[in-house]
């Protein structure tokens, strides 16, 4: 079979490599999937540079990247109750190939009709989900989130909209093809001037309420920014950190607001999905599969194209997400 892998650390253009290996042996209690569509995300690029903690670490020379995605039940092993057919999503690792073996308790069943686009970003639909039940804002209370543009944060935009939270998209730069408003967006607020400013911005377009929660994966100086101009017993979650600049804060800009600062790492990072998370897990496919529940996407790619796609998705994560097609 194909797969994309990698015999180092390093940059992905730099390391990865097209490589026919064999199709792996299903064992006891494990699934071989055929994979239909495998997503593209910044935390993939992470893996190959091994900047994961453990146990996500590669395992060289060898190694097959991707960590999530969605495919077709193949071969089941001893013990497993899954029917071959059946459409499943997981995150684990080696999903860019064109097989792979996967624990029985890692992956979540779909309906068989359920969008294959939407398939691979399953687990993003779930941090938008998380992110916002973390955030704890209210309906009628605001909400800034950072990165606005993106996969996560448009995903979010739609959660928080059927929930009547209002929103403050902050983006570098408005999208004429990607309308924020439409997908649920209060307001939008574009960076392309600097963070200078921005609280005083949001405090007026919120008229002077401030924002119950901050949902943030850029940091650096907006996010001190963000934090200065919240509300009082507002949630700040940081997911990720796109600048390369620290941000400064005193106590006091916590202190005085009663504010919570907190981390979010994706739910299934270190444990498979729980059996009480099936409910949860329906859920968010209910709500993603109609056609209404709009996700960005750029473009479908084969293994083949690998260096387009990768090199796409990082100079150009705006224009959609892009993900290798089974």
């Amino acid at each position: 079979m194909k797969a994309l892998v990698f015999d180092r650390i390093g940059s992905p253009l730099e390391v990865l490599q097209l490589r026919e290996v064999p199709v792996p042996e299903v064992g006891e209690g494990h699934v071989l999937v055929r994979m239909v569509s495998a997503s593209i995300n910044p935390g993939d690029f992470l893996f190959i540079q091994s900047l994961y903690p453990e146990p996500a670490k590669p395992v060289l020379p060898g190694q097959i990247a991707g960590n999530h995605g969605a495919g077709i039940v193949a071969r089941v092993g001893r013990g497993v109750s899954l029917e071959p057919g059946t459409l499943v999503a997981f995150s684990h690792v080696d999903t860019w190939a064109e097989y792979v073996v996967v624990p029985s308790e890692r992956l979540i069943p779909l309906p068989p009709d359920y969008p294959l686009e939407k398939a691979a970003q399953f687990f993003n639909l779930i941090s938008a989900w998380d992110l916002l039940e973390e955030s704890r804002v209210q309906p009628g209370q605001w909400l800034a989130l950072t990165a606005g543009n993106s996969t996560v944060a448009t995903m979010l935009l739609q959660l928080a909209r059927a929930r009547g939270v209002k929103v403050v998209s902050l983006v570098r730069r408005v999208q004429p093809r990607l309308d924020l408003k439409a997908l649920g967006a209060s307001e939008v607020l574009e960076l392309s001037g600097g963070t200078q400013g921005v609280g005083q911005r949001l405090l007026e377009l919120t008229g002077g309420q401030g924002v119950s929660g901050i949902i943030d994966c850029v940091g650096g100086p907006l996010l001190g920014e963000l934090i200065r101009s919240s509300a009082f017993g507002g949630q700040v979650i940081v997911y990720g950190g796109y600048s390369a600049q620290k941000f400064e804060l005193h106590n006091f800009d916590i202190l005085m607001k009663g504010l919570r600062l907190g981390a979010y790492v994706y739910r299934y990072f270190f444990e498979p999905p729980k059996p009480e998370d099936l409910p949860m897990l329906r859920n968010i496919a209910a709500l993603s599969a109609p056609a209404s529940f709009k996700v960005p996407i750029a473009e479908a790619h084969s293994l083949e194209d690998f260096k387009s796609a990768i090199e796409e998705s990082v100079l150009r994560p705006e224009a959609g997400k892009r993900f290798f097609k089974g």
